[in-house]
């Protein structure tokens, strides 16, 4: 069922990203460490950062001692609301047969749509810091004692 939602390279960055962050614990990590610790194209990586931090999400310091950190406690920020930041709201972008969208007379096109609703509710409900918990691997970077903190 390729199709019925897809989740954009952008939003799993920023995903993955703000995980590392609130597993960071208010440290600041650089683009350039979470790039090479998600094996991601920084500059990518940059601008899903950039647009973030314009949206309140995570702040950043510019500099040698630069880097980003969460705005908020890991458990303030729904997967949905992060999802919905980077790539709009969740939506099913096309129909399984290849026509524009699904019509009223589509037999699937209920399951689909309760399919939707249930995703999207799943993702409000799922906070960051359960995601991070979950997340599969933790940066050795991100082991090291505290040496920055966001002011």
């Amino acid at each position: 069922m390729a199709g019925i939602i897809r989740v954009s390279e952008a939003a799993t960055l920023g995903l993955h990203a703000l995980a590392l962050l609130a597993r960071a614990a208010g440290r600041l990590i650089s683009t350039r460490e979470i790039a090479a610790d998600l094996d991601v194209s920084e500059a990518h990586l940059a601008k899903v950062l950039q647009r973030l931090e314009h949206q309140g999400l995570v702040r950043g310091r510019r500099g040698p001692a630069g880097g980003f950190a969460l705005s908020r406690q890991p458990g303030a920020y729904s997967l949905g609301v992060i999802y919905e930041v980077i790539d709009g709201p969740l939506q099913s972008r096309e129909c399984l047969l290849g026509q524009p969208l699904c019509s009223a007379q589509c037999p699937l096109g209920s399951v689909l749509k309760k399919t939707e609703r249930e995703i999207s509710r799943k993702l409000n409900k799922t906070t960051l810091a359960e995601f991070a918990r979950k997340f599969p691997f933790v940066s050795t970077k991100l082991k090291k004692p505290a040496r920055r903190r966001v002011a």
